[in-house]
């Protein structure tokens, strides 16, 4: 199970004709509540989708009854005809759930659509607003509701990503994710959606909410490319009347968050090898962030990956691009257990290296006791072919 493993939730998923392969493309998932509690982080690209615009306002009082989500259009830089379909798209599920016993407004529905930039005209509105009514009827708090919806936001994605947790006192935490290719997310990735029927308020979900994507999400950076789109919710039913530890429940979110985030990664575009670069020995946790993305950014490095090259020389030269502290003569470097550079000169024999889908590199800049890891993977023949042709 998914969004639908907590109390309070039901989700649907359907296909509305926005995608050219006939799949499943738009999905709803609705807070029954007691409590409407929402935190959420977006992405910090200044080029935002409408959806973005719509929610980021949304979000901003605290509360949400529920969210819309379409893949096969992004709905970004299609004007105000683009953003009116956002609001739209808010008002008829509003609507809807109003008719159906449960007074809501515009304001309290959140919309998020990932797809081709650019996408988003006349057809597109259409397919969502005609199809929204049978939707949210098909709403339930079923396993196969939280699939169905899970199903309806992939794009190139190859398989659905779900995760739960349950708590100590027997609150739930489930979520959905999509996401194959842009991952190099800033406060977010792609479109996630967390539910909880742990009662907690909105102060607490945000703070633990931000705390596990800083460690999670942020961190996964597969090409270097970062979403118009990219939204993380997280919703709290508050339907489980036991006590919340909000440790235990961060811990948890955490752990959720690292679930999903590495689902979004094994699943990357064209990747042959999933690489996860561990900095330790830097002075600070921002420091080590920083020299691990730097080399999950350099194309030579990760084609260097690909052909299976142990190639040190290149991760060292990206080290030298940051502002980090380190000594530019310490540094080492192991991959995948061989230590093939020490204090900035070769080592081991890289030949002793072995490849196969797992790789690790270690950076030890010998600067400090802060570590961090970033993810990322390969850049590879496939991943070009499929971003080459991706809007034909």
């Amino acid at each position: 199970m998914s969004v639908t493993a907590p109390l309070g939730f039901t989700a649907a998923g359907l296909t509305a004709g926005l995608k050219p392969s006939g799949t499943k493309d738009l999905s709803l998932v609705i807070n029954t509540g007691p409590d409407t509690a929402v935190a959420a982080v977006y992405t910090s690209n200044r080029c935002k989708a409408n959806p973005v615009l719509w929610s980021q306002k949304v979000s901003a009082n605290g509360q949400a009854r529920a969210v819309v989500l379409n893949s096969g259009g992004a709905n970004c830089y299609t004007g105000d005809f683009g953003y009116e379909t956002t609001t739209l798209t808010a008002q008829t599920t509003a609507d809807l759930l109003t008719e159906a016993g449960t007074a809501t407004a515009a304001e309290d529905i959140l919309v998020c659509s990932t797809g081709l930039i650019g996408v988003g005209g006349q057809d597109f509105r259409d397919s969502i607003i005609d199809n929204l009514p049978p939707l949210v009827a098909a709403a339930e708090d079923s396993v196969a509701g939280g699939e169905h919806a899970a199903e309806a936001i992939m794009t190139t994605d190859t398989v659905a990503k779900t995760a739960t947790r349950e708590g100590s006192s027997g609150y739930t935490i489930g979520g959905m994710a999509k996401g194959a290719g842009m991952l190099a997310p800033g406060l977010a990735t792609m479109l996630v959606v967390i539910t909880t029927d742990a009662k907690l308020d909105q102060a607490t979900l945000d703070q633990a909410l931000r705390a596990s994507t800083s460690q999670s999400f942020d961190r996964l950076d597969t090409d270097g490319c970062m979403s118009t789109n990219d939204t993380v919710i997280l919703m709290s039913s508050g339907a489980h009347e036991a006590t919340v530890d909000t440790d235990e429940f961060t811990s948890l979110l955490r752990e959720l968050c690292l679930d999903l985030m590495h689902q979004l990664h094994v699943d990357a575009e064209g990747a042959h090898h999933d690489i996860a670069i561990t900095t330790q020995g830097a002075a600070s946790e921002d420091d080590a962030v920083m020299v691990s993305r730097s080399v999950s950014r350099s194309a030579l490095f990760k084609a260097a990956i690909f052909g299976q090259d142990p190639n040190w020389g290149r991760v060292v030269a990206q080290v030298g691009t940051t502002s980090a502290t380190f000594d530019p003569t310490a540094i080492d470097v192991i991959i995948n257990g061989t230590e093939v550079c020490r204090a900035s000169g070769p080592y081991e024999d890289p030949e002793k290296v072995t490849f196969d889908r797992n790789v690790d590199v270690v950076i030890d800049l010998h600067a400090g006791d802060a570590t961090a890891t970033v993810w990322t993977s390969d850049l590879t023949h496939d991943y070009v072919e499929e971003n080459s042709a991706y809007s034909t």
